[in-house]
């Protein structure tokens, strides 16, 4: 809650806390344990087509570490289309679509009441099957896979089932 709280406080545009952030604690929970697995980052991410430079990312993130000591990558998605090679994304859920896999699409904000929502543009039953599925609509196998082992994903969740 204290890093939606932090998110939320920077005011931007279609934004949310995704990948490991939600992924990661579903997957402790699903496992079993009691300490959650470290983040090596976190990524909110955001759609404003009006600022799409890394120098206003980087500006924010500088913002989010003066306000936490939370380990912070900021992205904002109209522009990243261009290295993943897609058309223009319309939306922070619509560049979630185009992600590897489909558990690592699901991401949290807060609403204006404070309340937590959630970005999840393939939904979440896939998440608490406890899998890693590529994602059909942007079959990218080698990446895929290459994710599976760079970020040994089943070395920490062993009970995971790879569906590709």
């Amino acid at each position: 809650m204290a890093a939606l709280r932090v998110a939320a406080s920077m005011n931007l545009r279609d934004w949310c806390i995704g990948a490991g952030f939600v992924r990661n604690l579903v997957w402790d929970k699903s496992h079993g344990y009691t300490v959650t697995t470290p983040l090596n980052d976190i990524d909110l991410i955001y759609h404003d087509s009006s600022r799409a430079s890394e120098e206003h990312d980087a500006q924010i993130e500088g913002a989010l570490k003066e306000t936490s000591d939370l380990p912070w990558s900021v992205k904002n998605q109209a522009r990243m289309h261009l290295r993943n090679g897609d058309e223009p994304y319309a939306s922070t859920s619509d560049a979630m679509r185009h992600w590897v896999e489909l558990e690592t699409a699901v991401g949290a904000a807060l609403s204006c009441s404070g309340e937590v929502k959630l970005v999840a543009p393939f939904g979440v039953d896939r998440l608490f099957d406890s899998t890693i599925t590529i994602n059909p609509g942007h079959r990218k196998p080698e990446a895929f896979l290459h994710r599976i082992q760079s970020k040994r994903w089943l070395e920490s969740w062993p009970n995971l089932k790879v569906v590709g």
